[in-house]
């Protein structure tokens, strides 16, 4: 609030003296100032606090302010430490400004332990504009606020840090969407995909793919290979064709401007020449499609945006899915197109169903923003006369709860809660005509549309008029980079949009060019900016060179260590053609299929990668053309594209994801997800990548999936130290295992295996090329819980290529129920999954004693062993009688 303090004390002085003066004549009689006593306020929380942890000092008076535009001035607080020394916090000596609601905090952290004994101070200071009795009370205008010292409190500090809320950990199973908003710590892994990022760098994605692991897939339209013969009538075996669907390259673009926003996929489901436009909305995690549906007179999408409200009455996201509309647009809306312009028209759309939200027409040309609570902004520049504008979607009375203020002698701007409530459902307005603010019947101008247009936040000097070139980039709160290049300079300037600071020249920078730019007739061109790493770069594109400047002076940085490798001349078709700047390093590299990175502070190459193509499929080079689809999580992510290919598609077309940092290759999928240059590519949010493929056109959702783990064991008691086998699988239950074509080919689920081989696995599933030979399964830990409640690890297992696993356990000699625990510890392929089943031990038999042998008697030993010896005597003697005579014979 417009405070005003007191006068100084020379001028209370002066005004002592002329009322001594004045009193010895008679005056008329006055009606004294109003004065208020002001109750003051002073807590901190968390009270106690351990040492070196933040407590916050709350202060301010009982009595709230008229408007979240003011609030009480020059609050101070002292600080009497353990020791007994004094600490005064005052802001750097401005003192501290409360909120309408006459309170503010005040962070402090206490460097010893003790009892802290703390105490607030409240200026005197008049309040120009007087409090409404909205909150059931009233302050007249000019009422002087007396000052107040609050009551003393004591803050305990101890050695033991308290404890916070603990947070959460990122997930370890398949997630779906909704998050619920007390697992904040998941936000690094739940991005959106409003548009195409600069640099192609997507926050929010800190688990982005590892492999090429697919969540499910989905028609888009026909595809793959058409098969058989083109003319019904012709019946040879010449007539069979291999050529395969047109798929939107060429400027047929399909499914391109596609969105990802808090874990569902937005598309469009025909070629962007189509007249007839369909938006579908799919399930990111699950590929359920949730709804698809025209929006008005075909519109086509051109962006998302999550739109944070955060003002005094309400806080939170509207979303919104924005497309551009035409004069058969303005005209449903009922727009009268005789009596003005309607220029550009943008309708707003609700994610969660596609219904129709509101519209804005009379859109400013200029260069569009995000800004940073997800406003949409629009610079516009007169760089010859030096002035420029800042329009904002959210600075639009109309679009809020009312326009029209209350009547009163203390009504001002924001005063009514509708001021802080979002309202624009279902209205349709000029989005930069008059604010149409009214107060007591009267127009009124806003304080932050200072032009009194919908819209405009600010027109702002630019400190030199008639700054050449154009702009080129703008980041809002921070600056312009704009200049001009050719082949004999390169010019480049700065403009200051920090608050406070908007349209001071930061730069204005020449740098004489090389003589071989103009003695070579060089095309020199702009490439790739980065506000993060403080770089853009210029092109040259015959010598294929790149050129490193600051963009906080402007100044020549270095000069690339080698060319871009051949055909890097080339221009018009694969994204990131011009290169691209993260994670200080400067990507280059498209048509040659050689990917490079050069250091962004020197120039010098850091590492090189070369696609190559082992089948010659390309027919003028050994490499595949790539274009560059993703960058985040230290990841790159680039696939094979070309403008006009020729049918048949080249077999084998890659998908890689490289390091960012050292270039190494962290999975390669040949064949699997080919991308378009005319159409749309390769998107993430939710650390999940959506993809069309232009071998089959069918949607792709490549993430980590969810697992499933069986284990078996014998149903009947086994005994002590025998063996068993305990078996069980392992499989992918991704939503995409549910489709009937994969059930029917692998009715008993479709086997999870190892990281190593997922491409070609995820090629043999859901492309149908053959099975892989040297597929291999995933390694399962067996644990068992014994009878008396131990945990043992029994071992581990690795399944083969059919889920399948098998484990020979030696049961131990405790009888009783054991619990058979079988765990796959996931992968980056997979989550984690287990199952139990019970096994039951039991005693194993004790040994049984062999009988103990009969003594034998004295007849057994003696007269039988010499009866059968006189039996044998007297058989060898007949033997030998018997040999005897037929030797006598004649």
């Amino acid at each position: 609030m417009r405070m005003r303090k007191n006068k100084t004390t020379a001028a209370i002085a002066i005004f002592l003296i002329m009322t001594f003066a004045v009193s010895l004549v008679a005056l008329p009689t006055v009606n004294a100032a109003p004065t208020c006593k002001t109750y003051p306020i002073i807590g901190a929380t968390p009270n106690p606090v351990g040492v070196g942890q933040e407590t916050l000092i709350m202060i301010g008076i009982t009595q709230a302010t008229t408007s979240a535009l003011y609030g009480w001035e020059g609050l101070t607080i002292t600080i009497t430490k353990p020791d007994g020394t004094i600490e005064k916090l005052d802001n750097d000596g401005k003192g501290y400004t409360t909120d309408s609601t006459g309170l503010t905090g005040v962070v402090y952290v206490p460097s010893v332990a003790g009892n802290y004994t703390l105490q607030m101070h409240f200026p005197e200071q008049v309040c120009e504009e007087g409090v409404s009795s909205f909150f059931g009370y009233s302050i007249a205008p000019n009422t002087t606020m007396l000052g107040s010292d609050s009551e003393k409190i004591t803050l305990v500090v101890q050695d033991e840090p308290i404890q916070y809320y603990p947070g959460f950990p990122l997930p370890t199973e398949f997630w779906t969407r909704p998050i619920d908003m007390q697992l904040r710590e998941w936000a690094p892994i739940a991005g959106n995909w409003l548009t195409t990022p600069r640099n192609f760098y997507a926050v929010g994605n800190e688990e982005a793919p590892e492999t090429a692991h697919i969540l499910w897939a989905k028609p888009l339209t026909s595809g793959g290979l058409v098969g058989g013969a083109l003319n019904a009538y012709d019946g040879s075996e010449e007539a069979v064709t291999q050529i395969g669907y047109e798929h939107g390259d060429a400027y047929e673009g399909k499914w391109s401007g596609s969105i990802i926003m808090a874990g569902k996929l937005y598309y469009q489901k025909y070629a962007s020449a189509d007249p007839y436009k369909e938006v579908a909305c799919v399930d990111l995690h699950t590929g359920k499609e949730l709804w698809s549906r025209v929006l008005l007179n075909n519109l086509t999408l051109t962006r998302g945006q999550m739109h944070y409200w955060q003002t005094y009455d309400n806080q939170g996201v509207y979303d919104y899915l924005w497309a551009t509309g035409n004069n058969a647009t303005a005209s449903l809306l009922g727009i009268n197109l005789t009596k003005i312009n309607p220029g550009t028209i943008w309708c707003a759309f609700d994610p969660f169903n596609g219904d129709f939200v509101y519209a804005l027409y009379g859109i400013p040309s200029g260069t569009f923003a995000y800004g940073p609570k997800g406003e949409l902004l629009i610079y516009t520049f007169d760089l010859r006369n030096g002035w420029m504008t800042l329009w904002n979607s959210t600075n639009i009375p109309a679009l809020y709860a009312s326009t029209l203020l209350p009547s009163g002698q203390y009504t001002v701007a924001y005063l009514s809660m509708a001021w802080g409530q979002w309202r624009p459902m279902g209205k349709v307005v000029n989005a930069t005509g008059p604010a149409g603010v009214t107060k007591e019947g009267a127009a009124f101008v806003p304080p932050t549309a200072p032009l009194n247009l919908n819209g405009y936040s600010w027109n702002k000097t630019i400190q030199q008029k008639g700054l050449p070139g154009s702009v080129r980039a703008v980041f809002p709160q921070d600056k312009i980079l704009g200049g001009v290049v050719n082949q004999t300079h390169v010019v480049s300037w700065g403009i200051s949009l920090k608050p406070g600071d908007e349209g001071r020249v930061m730069y204005n920078t020449v740098w004489q060019a090389p003589s071989e730019w103009l003695e070579g007739n060089l095309t020199v061109s702009l490439g790739a900016i980065s506000n993060i790493d403080n770089v853009f770069t210029v092109n040259t594109k015959e010598d294929r060179m790149r050129y490193g400047f600051s963009t906080l002076t402007g100044e020549y940085l270095w000069k690339i260590s080698e060319p871009i490798a051949m055909l890097g001349h080339l221009t018009g078709g694969p994204s990131g053609e011009n290169g691209y700047i993260a994670y200080g390093l400067l990507y280059c590299g498209t048509m040659s299929g050689v990917i490079q990175a050069f250091n962004v502070t020197n120039g010098k190459l850091v590492w090189k990668y070369e696609v190559r193509d082992p089948y010659m499929q390309v027919l003028w080079s050994n490499n595949w053309p790539v274009g560059h689809l993703i960058v985040t999580d230290g990841k790159v992510y680039i696939a094979n594209l070309e403008h006009s290919v020729n049918q048949p598609l080249p077999r084998g077309g890659p998908f890689v994801c490289l390091n960012a940092t050292t270039g190494e290759v962290i999975w390669r999928a040949n064949g699997l997800f080919r991308q378009t240059v005319w159409g749309g590519r390769a998107v993430i949010g939710d650390s999940i990548i959506a993809t069309m493929d232009t071998y089959d056109q069918r949607i792709y959702a490549i993430g980590k999936g969810p697992s499933a783990t069986t284990v078996t064991a014998p149903d009947i008691g086994v005994q002590a130290g025998s063996v068993v086998m305990i078996k069980g699988t392992v499989t992918d239950v991704s939503p995409g295992t549910e489709e009937y074509g994969l059930r029917a080919r692998f009715p008993n689920g479709v086997p999870a295996v190892s990281d190593e081989c997922m491409s070609d696995w995820m090629l043999y599933v859901y492309k149908q090329f053959p099975r892989p030979s040297n597929a291999s399964g995933v390694e399962v830990s067996i644990d068992a819980i014994d009878p008396n409640n131990n945990f043992i690890h029994l071992g581990t297992a690795t399944s083969d290529s059919s889920g399948t696993f098998g484990f020979a356990w030696e049961t131990p000699n405790i009888p009783g129920k054991y619990t058979i625990i079988a765990t796959f510890g996931g992968s980056k392929a997979y989550y984690a999954s287990f199952a139990e089943t019970y096994a039951y031990v039991t005693e194993a038999p004790s040994e049984t004693p062999a009988p103990t042998p009969t003594p034998a008697s004295v007849a057994d030993l003696y007269f039988v062993p010499a009866t059968v010896g006189t039996i044998v005597a007297i058989a060898v003697v007949g033997a030998l009688l018997a040999l005897l005579l037929l030797r006598k014979r004649p």
